[in-house]
C-alpha cells in the first residue's frame, strides 16, 4: 500500500480508539480525522487522500439529508400527541421488560421488511421514549433493540434495506443474461438469521444492554406538585378504568383522589370507572406533570387555560418560586388573578416536599418559597425573571400541550411518507422526495411550527453521517480499502466455502467501518472475481455480502439507525461492542453454514 493509503488505516484506527475511549464527542473526533486528511492532502505536494469536495460530499449525500428532514416529520408526529396513540396501539401496557420488547420487536423486524429503515426507526424513537417515561423503564433498555430489530428484518426482502437493491443493482451490471435477484430470494436465510437473532435479544442480549436512566421516583423530589386534571367529555377515556386509562403506576406521580359530583373518591382502586368531567387530584414532580399534561382526553382543570391570551403551540410550562415580597403571598390562587396580571394560569403547586390537602388549586393559599407551575406563553421567562414577584423564574423543556386534533393527520402524513418512500421507486419518487413531502405536510398542517422544526434537527448525528462518509472516501481514493480486501480473500486460498466465509467477514468488518453500501460496492467486484476463478456459482457470493453489509451491529457509526438511537439510550460506544459482537457473530455462523446448502457453491 502507498503512504497514504497507510496514513488513512492508521487514522481510522485513531478514531475507532477515541470512540471507544468516550472522552470526546463522536462528531469531533470524526470532523478532526477528515480535517488532518484534507490538510495533508493540501499540504504535501502529489498526495491523493481527501480533496476539500470529498470531504463536504457527505453533507450533500441523500441519506445524511434524509436523516435531516425525518426529524422534522417526526417533531410533527411529537407535537400533535400522534407519538403517544402509536405507542398505545404498538407497546400496549406490558407488564414486564422482556414483554416490552417482544411487543416492539416483532412488529419493527416485520415493517422493516418492506419499510425504509430510517424513517421507521425515525418514528419509533420518540413512541418509545414516550411510552418509557409513562412506564418508568429505562430507554436504554429498547432503543439499541429497535434499531438491531429493524436491520434483521432489512435482511428479507430486496427492499427492505438500500444495501440489498445496490448488490442487485450490482448483479445486473454483471450478469445482464442472469436472472435478477427475486424480491423474496434473500427470505431463504434472512427469516432463519433474523429469528436467530431476536431469540439472542429475547434471552441473552437484553441482559449486556445496560440501564443507562433510572425511572422517576417521586419521593426523592421535594418539589412534588399538586395538580388538578379534567376527564374530557367525549373523549376515549371515558368509561375506561383507571388501569385501562395507563393513569396507574405513573412514574414519579401518583393519583390521590377523583372528585366526582362534589364528593371526593380517596384512595381509588385500579378498577375504578372514569366518568366525563371527573377532576383527578395528582401528586408528582415536575417531568411526571409534562407527561401528564400530553395524554390525550385529559386537561386542566381550571378554565382560564382556555381564555389565555397565548395560541397553544406558543405555550408552554413555566416554574415560577413566589418570593416573600410578593402581592400573591397570603392570597389563594383564584384572588392572584394570574391570568388577568400575569397572563397565566397556576397548573400545580408545590411546597418543599409538603402534602398540599387543598381539594381545589384555586382554594390554596399561597406562602413565600412556594414553586408554582404555570401554563403561559414562552415570553413569561423573559418578562418576569427580573420581577420582584418570583426568586427564580425557568421553563420546563418539551412542556408544550400536544395538540391531539392533528394526531391522526400526522400519522396519516407519516405512513403516507413510509409507503411513498417503499413503492414510489417506480415513479422515480426516492425516500428523500417523500421525506421532505412529508416534512412539508407537517408545517402546512401545523402538526408544527417553523421554529420547532429548525430546532428538531439533531446537526451531532448529521455531522457524524456525512464525515463518515468522507472517511469512507479516503479509504476508497487511497486504494486501501481495495488492497485490504484483496489480501483478505487471497487468504482463503482455492477452497470455494472459506472464501465465502473471507468474503462474508470481509464485508463485515467494512460496514462496521465505513457506511453498508460502501462496504458492499468495494467488496462484490472482489468477490465475484473470486467466484469466476473457482468456477463458483456466483449467487450466494452476493446473498452472503448483502447479509453482511447489513450485519452492522458492534459500532453506532456504520449504520445510522445506530447513531440515531445513541443518544436517546445514552449509550457509550463500548455498548455497542459488548451488545453487537456477539449478535455479529451469530450471524456470521447462521450466514456462512446456510448460504452453500441453500444456494450451492458449485454447479451441478
Amino acid at each position: 500500500m502507498s503512504w497514504e493509503a497507510w496514513l488513512v488505516v492508521v487514522m481510522i484506527l485513531m478514531v475507532l480508539g477515541a470512540l471507544v475511549s468516550n472522552r470526546v464527542g463522536p462528531d469531533i473526533v470524526l470532523v478532526g480525522a477528515v480535517t488532518v486528511l484534507v490538510l495533508v492532502d493540501i499540504v504535501v505536494p502529489g498526495a491523493e487522500i481527501l480533496s476539500t469536495k470529498d470531504a463536504l460530499a457527505g453533507m450533500a449525500n441523500e441519506g445524511m439529508l434524509t436523516v435531516a428532514i425525518m426529524y422534522v416529520v417526526v417533531r410533527g408526529l411529537s407535537e400533535t400527541g400522534g407519538v403517544g396513540w402509536i405507542g398505545q396501539r404498538v407497546l400496549g401496557r406490558p407488564k414486564t421488560l422482556l414483554a416490552a420488547q417482544v411487543r416492539m420487536m416483532l412488529p419493527v423486524t416485520t415493517l422493516s421488511a418492506f419499510l425504509n429503515n430510517t424513517p421507521l426507526v425515525a418514528m419509533f424513537i420518540p413512541v418509545i421514549g414516550d411510552w418509557c417515561k409513562r412506564q418508568g423503564i429505562s430507554p436504554s433498555k429498547l432503543m439499541l433493540p429497535l434499531s438491531y430489530a429493524a436491520i434483521l428484518g432489512g435482511t428479507c426482502t430486496l427492499i427492505g434495506t438500500s444495501t440489498n437493491l445496490v448488490v442487485a443493482g450490482l448483479w445486473v451490471g454483471h450478469f445482464a443474461d442472469l436472472p435478477s435477484i427475486g424480491f423474496f430470494e434473500i427470505a431463504k436465510i434472512g427469516v432463519p438469521a433474523s429469528i436467530v437473532g431476536l431469540a439472542y435479544l429475547f434471552f441473552a442480549g437484553r441482559f449486556l444492554i445496560p440501564e443507562r436512566k433510572p425511572a422517576l421516583d417521586v419521593g426523592l423530589d421535594p418539589r412534588a406538585y399538586t395538580v388538578e386534571m379534567e376527564v374530557e367529555g367525549g373523549s376515549g377515556l371515558v368509561g375506561k378504568t383507571i388501569e385501562q386509562a395507563g393513569l396507574r403506576h405513573l412514574p414519579g406521580l401518583y393519583l390521590a383522589h377523583i372528585e366526582r359530583g362534589g364528593q371526593s373518591l380517596p384512595a381509588v382502586g385500579p378498577d375504578e370507572k372514569l366518568f366525563a368531567e371527573d377532576r383527578l387530584v395528582f401528586v408528582g414532580v415536575v417531568d411526571s406533570i409534562v407527561e401528564l399534561q400530553k395524554i390525550r382526553g385529559l386537561r386542566p382543570a381550571t378554565n382560564q387555560v382556555v381564555k389565555l391570551d397565548a395560541p397553544r403551540p406558543q405555550r408552554c410550562l413555566i416554574e415560577a418560586v413566589v418570593s416573600n415580597t410578593s402581592p400573591l403571598v397570603g392570597r389563594s390562587v383564584r384572588e392572584g388573578r394570574f391570568r388577568t396580571v400575569y397572563n397565566a394560569v397556576v397548573i400545580a403547586v408545590a411546597r418543599n416536599g409538603e402534602r398540599i390537602t387543598n381539594r381545589k388549586i384555586g382554594d390554596i393559599v399561597i406562602r413565600a418559597g412556594d414553586t408554582l407551575l404555570l401554563e403561559a406563553h414562552k415570553s413569561f421567562q423573559e418578562q418576569h425573571r427580573n420581577s420582584r414577584d418570583f426568586f427564580l423564574v425557568s421553563a420546563v423543556e418539551n412542556s408544550t400541550r400536544p395538540r391531539h386534533e392533528k394526531a391522526l393527520l400526522a400519522v396519516g402524513i407519516m405512513a403516507g411518507m413510509i409507503l411513498l418512500a417503499t413503492f414510489g421507486e417506480p415513479l422515480g419518487i426516492k425516500t428523500i422526495h417523500a421525506a421532505a413531502l412529508g416534512a412539508g405536510l407537517m408545517l402546512l398542517t401545523r402538526c408544527c411550527t417553523g421554529a420547532q422544526a429548525r430546532s428538531s434537527v439533531d446537526w451531532q448525528v448529521l455531522v457524524v453521517i456525512a464525515s463518515g462518509f468522507a472517511l469512507g472516501r479516503a479509504l476508497e481514493v487511497t486504494g486501501a480499502a481495495d488492497v485490504i480486501a484483496s489480501q483478505l480473500i487471497a487468504i482463503a486460498g482455492g477452497n470455494p466455502w472459506v472464501t465465502l466465509a473471507v468474503v462474508y467477514l470481509t464485508t463485515m468488518v467494512f460496514t462496521e467501518l465505513i457506511t453498508n453500501n460502501a462496504a458492499a460496492t468495494l467488496v462484490f467486484p472482489i468477490a465475484i472475481g473470486a467466484a469466476d476463478k473457482l468456477g463458483a456459482n456466483p449467487l450466494p457470493f452476493a446473498i452472503a455480502i448483502m447479509m453482511a453489509a447489513s450485519a452492522c451491529f458492534s459500532t453506532p457509526i456504520g449504520y445510522q439507525t445506530n447513531l440515531m438511537v445513541m443518544a436517546p439510550g445514552g449509550y457509550k460506544f463500548s455498548d455497542y461492542l459488548r451488545v453487537g459482537i456477539p449478535l455479529n457473530s451469530l450471524m456470521a455462523i447462521v450466514t456462512i453454514t446456510l448460504v452453500p446448502f441453500i444456494w450451492p457453491l458449485m454447479p451441478a
